[in-house]
């Protein structure tokens, strides 16, 4: 179908536009509005954006269909359950694209509490401080799993790839911007924090203190931390100089490039 090839072909432009576009703006939000002090910024940033661009290249050599493709490919066969339901695209786009998130959720759940995903995931939580490019800071295990996870969702769920494109591009910039070392006046963040995650909620989530890390897990939308119990509404210490990361692996070689692609084969932390 030529609208899916047009999709295809503007994938690349939507992603990397809005990607940097977004980078440029929290650049300059974090430089002159700076929530917390980071005297090791640029050098967590330089291993943070090494790390990604690692996991950028292992993604194209180990998929040779990413999620978007994939759901041309599953939606063009008339298979899922959204082929079975055979909604209007008004119903079932934004109806995939919450079940996407929700699943998201589930699935960041489980890594911090089934151990050996755990292992995994615990290299994003080793920053000792936040910035947008912890929002980027995966194992490249973890990129893989979860690339998996959305294949097998796209499969069982058949929905229209225009809903893939757009979580799939949700996804990357609220990364971003959940973990951007700035703060919403207070007043502010509590209403949009209602629906939205915000980085002061999210900042919760990279405590150093255990009951914090296993909270407020969303990534979009804040809904389902609530509706699940694990939505935290304040750190017990001061937002500004809480200790964040995992005080297991708080050394400066523990944050070195090799050291966190070597961690999930270490011995495990307190998960």
């Amino acid at each position: 179908m030529q609208q899916f090839d047009e999709l295809m072909q503007l994938e690349p432009m939507i992603r990397l536009g809005g990607f940097v576009l977004l980078i440029g703006l929290l650049s300059w939000l974090q430089w002159q509005f700076p929530f917390r002090g980071d005297p090791n910024q640029l050098r967590r940033s330089m291993t943070n954006l090494s790390l990604s661009l690692i996991n950028t290249l292992i993604m194209r050599f180990v998929f040779p269909l990413l999620a978007v493709a994939w759901s041309v490919e599953i939606y063009q066969q008339n298979v899922g359950m959204f082929a079975w339901l055979q909604w209007p695209l008004w119903a079932s786009i934004p109806l995939a694209i919450l079940m996407f998130d929700l699943a998201i959720y589930v699935q960041h759940r489980w890594m911090h509490t089934i151990p050996v995903l755990w292992r995994v995931h615990r290299v994003h939580h080793i920053d000792r401080e936040m910035d947008f490019t912890t929002g980027i800071r995966f194992h490249p295990l973890e990129i893989m799993l979860s690339m998996a996870v959305k294949l097998l969702l796209i499969t069982l769920l058949g929905p229209h790839p225009l809903a893939v494109l757009i979580f799939e591009v949700l996804l990357s910039l609220f990364a971003l911007w959940t973990h951007t070392n700035v703060a919403l006046p207070k007043t502010l963040d509590r209403m949009v924090r209602w629906v939205l995650v915000t980085p002061s909620m999210h900042r919760i989530h990279h405590s150093s203190w255990q009951p914090e890390t296993d909270a407020n897990y969303g990534f979009h939308l804040s809904w389902w931390d609530r509706l699940f119990r694990s939505y935290r509404d304040q750190p017990r210490a001061d937002e500004q100089t809480m200790p964040l990361g995992l005080d297991e692996y708080a050394t400066e070689r523990d944050q070195r490039l090799m050291a966190l692609l070597l961690n999930p084969f270490r011995s495990t932390s307190h998960h």
